[in-house]
C-alpha cells in the first residue's frame, strides 16, 4: 500500500508530529529526505520531559547538529547571493517539526521549575542547543524573528552569559536576535545587569559591546542626513520623553566602573592582552560560531603563512623547536584580535559621546585618559603599516571598507570627531608643548588666551613628541588621493575648529601646512568625490574664517588665474557642498572691510578670493542659487546650511541698510528668468519653516551664533522683518512679490 499523500505545513507543532506513527515517519522520511530529523526530535522530546535528567538529550543533539552545521557552513562560505538562492532542507525540516520551540523549552525549563525540583542542564547541552538554534536562524527565514518576539527568551539568554563556557555562543545568538527585533529591548529589564557586566573579563566585555551597540543606537530608518527636517520634526513631536536608546545609554553610565573598563580596553597594548592558550580556546569556539567564520578564515590563513615562514627559517633546528613555533600565536593574529575588540569598544564610546549624557561621558573618558592612551597606540596599531601578508576578510581586498583595519581607522576618526566637536576637552588632543605653542601664538598676536586652554588639566593631555591632532595631520597629508579616509580625517580636524573661532587654533594648524594641503587636494588633484570635497570646503571655511593670515596664504598658493578658476569651478559645482565656505568668505570680508589695519587693507586689495566676493553681482548670484536649490519639503540636516548661509548674506546687508536693495535685485533676477515670484515665494516658505525649526524650545541656537559671530537675537529679528505681512515695508519679502504671483500661505507637511 502506497504511503498516504499529505502535505506538512510550516509551523506544524511537535505534538502533532508525535501523533504520527513511527513507521509512517520512517517511510515518509526516505521519500522526503528528512535525514531522520523528525524521528530524532521525537526521541529528544521523550528524553526531555520535566522529570528527566537530560542524560540522553546530548547524544541525540550530537546526531542532529552535524546535519545543520553543514548547511550553516555552506551558507556563510558561499557567495551571499548564491546562498540566498540555495535551500537548506535540514534546518527547514528541523524547524518544521518543532525543533526550535523544543530547544527553547529545554533551555528555559530550569527557570520554570520550583526551587526543589530545579533541573541542572550541563554546559555542553546548553552549548549544543545554542549552536543548533543559531545555525537554524541563519539558514531558515523567519526563525530569528520568531525568537525575537519572545521577550522572555531574549532576557533569559542574558542570564546564560554569566557562564564563561557558554558566553560566546550566547552572545552571538543574542546579537543575531536583537538585530531583527522590531522593538529595542530595555537594558533595565535584564536581571542583575550591573553584576552581570562586572563578572565579565575584558574579552567578554568587548564582545558584549557588540550587543550593546544594538541597544544604544537609534533604530536605523535610513541615512540621518537624508531624512527631511519636516519628517524629523514631526517625529519629535510624537516622541515625548527620551527614546529607548537614550534610556539604555543612561543605564550603562550608571553601571559602576563601566566607562573606565571600556577606556582600558580601548587603550591597552597588544602585549597586555591575555595569553595564547585562552585565545586559541576562543578561536575553537569561533570555529563553531559561523558568524565569525570569515574572520577566522582570515586569521588562520595568516597564522599558516607565519608558521610556514618560521618553519623554513628554523629548518636546521630540532623538531622540538618547530613544534614550539607552531603552537605560538602569531603576532599578526594577536593584533587582529585586538583590533576587532577595539572596534566594538570605540563604537560604544562614540555613541555615548553623542548622547544626552555627553558631558558626563566626556568627564569620565578624560579622567581615564582615553585620548593619551589612543595616542600611544596610533603608530603601532591604529595607523600601523600593512604587513606583506595584509589581513583582509574572505572575499574582500585590503582597501575594502569592510576590513577590520579600515573599519578601526574610520571608527577612531569618528570618535575624535565626536570628542572634539564643540567641547573644551578637545585640547586633550595636544601635548604640553603644543598647548604652550597655543599660548605663545595668543601672546604674540596680543590677544587673550582661550579659557579652555588655560584650564586644561596637563596631567590628562597626550604625552610623547606629538599629540593626537598632530599625528592625524601627518597621516592626512600622506593619504593617497583616492583614499576613503580623506573624508573622515577632514571631519575630525574640522570638529577641532568648530565652535567659537579661535585664532590660535587656526594658526596652530596653518603653521603645519594644512591650508596648502587642502588647496592641493581641491585644485591640483581636482578631487571628484562629493563627500570629500564637502568635508574639505567645511574644513577650509573653519580654518580661514576671520583669519587674515589664512587669506594671505590662500592668495600665495592660488597664485594664477587658472588655479583660481579651478577653485571657483569646484565651489560652483555644488553649492550644497561648498556653502559653508561661501559663508566664511562673506563673514570674513564683512569683518575685514570694517577694520582699519594696514595689513588687512593690503590683503583685501590683493586676495583674489576677497576681491571676487566683494563684487555685489557675485554675492547676489550666490544668494539667488542658494535659495533656489532648497525647498521646505527637501530640507535635510545636510542642506539646511544653504538656508542659513543665505540668511547670513541678508543679515550683513541689513547691517549696512542694504536689505531692500538685495530683495529688489532678487525680484529683478526673477523677472530676468521669466518666472516672477518663484524665488521669493520659496524663500518666504523657507523662513517660515526656519522659525518653526529654530525657535523650538529644545533647539540649541549656540551653533548658529558661534559659527557666524552674530547674536541669535539678530537672526530672529531679521527673519521676522523679512516675514512681515506689511506690504509697505521695504524689508518685507511680500513687498517684492506681485499679488498675481503671491503664494505664501501654503501649509507644509512632511509628505
Amino acid at each position: 500500500m502506497a504511503a498516504p499523500s499529505w502535505k506538512l505545513q510550516q509551523g506544524l507543532s511537535l505534538s502533532l508530529c508525535l501523533q504520527i506513527a513511527e513507521a509512517l515517519l520512517k517511510e515518509r522520511d526516505k521519500q522526503a529526505k528528512w535525514n531522520g530529523i523528525p524521528l530524532l526530535l521525537q526521541k529528544l522530546y521523550e528524553h526531555s520531559h520535566p522529570n528527566s535528567d537530560f542524560s540522553q538529550c546530548q547524544s541525540i543533539l550530537k546526531e542532529i547538529s552535524p546535519l545543520l552545521s553543514m548547511e550553516a557552513m555552506a551558507f556563510v562560505t558561499e557567495d551571499r547571493k548564491a546562498a540566498q538562492e540555495s535551500t537548506f532542507p535540514n534546518t527547514y525540516t528541523f524547524d518544521l517539526f518543532g525543533g526550535v520551540d523544543l530547544l527553547v523549552e529545554i533551555l528555559m525549563r530550569p527557570t520554570l521549575m520550583t526551587q526543589k525540583k530545579k533541573q541542572k542542564i550541563s554546559d555542553d547541552l546548553i552549548k549544543d542547543c545554542l549552536s543548533i538554534l543559531y545555525n537554524t536562524c541563519i539558514c531558515t527565514e523567519g526563525v530569528t524573528r520568531r525568537l525575537a518576539e519572545r521577550n522572555d527568551f531574549v532576557l533569559f539568554l542574558f542570564t546564560l552569559m554569566t557562564n564563561k563556557k557558554t558566553f560566546l555562543q550566547t552572545a552571538t545568538l543574542i546579537e543575531d536576535i536583537l538585530g531583527v527585533k522590531k522593538e529595542m529591548i530595555q537594558l533595565d529589564d535584564i536581571p542583575n545587569l550591573a553584576s552581570l557586566v562586572s563578572s565579565f573579563d575584558q574579552q567578554q566585555l568587548a564582545n558584549f559591546c557588540r550587543i550593546l551597540a544594538v541597544t544604544i543606537s537609534e533604530l536605523d530608518t535610513g541615512s540621518d542626513d537624508k531624512h527631511t527636517l519636516l519628517a524629523k520634526n514631526a517625529q519629535q513631536k510624537k516622541n515625548l520623553g527620551p527614546s529607548r536608546a537614550e534610556v539604555n545609554q543612561a543605564t550603562l553610565l550608571n553601571i559602576p566602573g563601566f566607562i573606565e573598563r571600556l577606556c582600558k580596553l580601548a587603550t591597552r597594548k597588544v602585549s597586555e592582552t591575555t595569553g595564547t592558550s585562552s585565545f586559541l580556546q576562543e578561536l575553537e569556539e569561533w570555529y563553531t560560531w559561523l558568524d565569525n567564520a570569515l574572520v577566522l578564515d582570515a586569521l588562520m590563513r595568516v597564522a599558516n603563512e607565519e608558521a610556514e615562514q618560521s618553519s623554513t627559517e628554523s629548518s636546521d633546528e630540532s623538531g622540538l623547536a618547530n613544534t614550539s613555533t607552531r603552537t605560538q600565536l602569531p603576532q599578526s593574529m594577536k593584533i587582529m584580535h585586538e583590533i576587532m575588540y577595539k572596534l566594538e569598544v570605540l563604537y560604544v564610546l562614540c555613541v555615548l559621546l553623542m548622547g544626552r549624557q555627553r558631558n558626563q561621558v566626556h568627564k569620565m573618558i578624560a579622567e581615564f585618559k582615553l585620548i593619551p592612551g589612543l595616542n600611544n597606540l596610533f603608530d603601532k596599531l591604529i595607523w600601523r603599516k600593512h604587513s606583506a601578508s595584509a589581513l583582509v576578510l574572505h572575499g574582500h581586498n585590503q582597501n575594502c571598507d569592510c576590513s577590520p583595519d579600515i573599519t578601526l581607522k574610520i571608527q577612531f576618526l569618528r570618535l575624535l570627531q565626536s570628542f572634539s566637536d564643540h567641547h573644551e576637552n578637545k585640547y586633550l588632543l595636544l601635548n604640553s608643548q603644543e598647548l604652550n605653542e597655543l599660548s605663545a601664538i595668543s601672546h604674540k598676536a596680543n590677544i587673550p588666551e582661550v579659557d579652555a586652554v588655560v584650564n586644561t588639566d596637563r596631567s590628562l593631555v597626550c604625552d610623547g613628541k606629538r599629540g593626537l591632532l598632530t599625528r592625524l595631520l601627518q597621516v592626512m597629508k600622506k593619504e593617497p588621493a583616492e583614499s576613503s579616509f580623506r573624508f573622515w580625517q577632514a571631519r575630525a580636524v574640522e570638529s577641532f575648529l568648530r565652535g567659537t573661532t579661535s585664532y590660535a587654533d587656526q594658526m596652530f594648524l596653518l603653521k603645519r601646512g594644512l591650508l596648502e594641503h587642502i588647496l592641493y587636494c581641491i585644485v591640483d588633484s581636482e578631487c571628484k568625490s562629493r563627500d570629500v570635497l564637502q568635508s574639505y570646503f567645511d574644513l577650509l571655511g573653519e580654518l580661514m574664517k576671520f583669519n587674515i593670515d589664512a587669506f594671505k596664504r590662500f592668495n600665495k598658493y592660488i597664485n594664477t588665474d587658472e588655479k583660481f578658476q579651478i577653485f571657483l569651478n569646484q565651489i560652483n559645482s555644488s553649492l550644497v557642498d561648498s556653502n559653508m565656505l561661501v559663508r566664511c568668505i562673506t563673514l570674513s570680508l564683512d569683518r575685514f572691510e570694517n577694520q582699519s589695519d594696514a595689513k588687512v587693507a593690503e590683503v583685501l586689495s590683493e586676495c583674489r578670493l576677497l576681491t571676487y566676493m566683494s563684487q555685489m553681482s557675485m554675492r547676489m548670484s550666490f544668494l539667488f542659487r542658494l535659495i533656489n536649490i532648497i525647498h521646505v519639503q527637501t530640507l535635510t540636516q545636510e542642506n539646511v546650511s544653504c538656508l542659513n548661509t543665505s540668511l547670513v548674506i541678508l543679515m550683513l546687508a541689513r547691517r549696512k541698510e542694504k536689505l531692500p536693495f538685495y530683495l529688489r535685485t532678487l525680484q529683478q533676477m526673477e523677472y530676468t528668468e521669466k518666472y516672477p515670484g518663484f524665488i521669493l515665494n520659496n524663500f518666504h516658505s523657507l523662513l517660515r519653516f526656519w522659525q518653526q525649526h529654530y525657535l523650538n524650545k529644545d533647539k540649541d541656537s549656540t551653533c548658529l551664533e558661534n559659527s557666524s559671530c552674530i547674536s541669535f537675537t539678530y537672526w530672529k529679528e531679521t527673519v521676522s522683518i523679512l516675514l512681515s505681512p506689511d506690504r509697505t515695508s521695504p524689508c518685507a519679502i511680500v513687498s517684492y512679490i506681485d499679488e498675481a504671483y503671491m503664494d505664501i500661505d501654503r501649509d507644509f507637511s512632511e509628505e
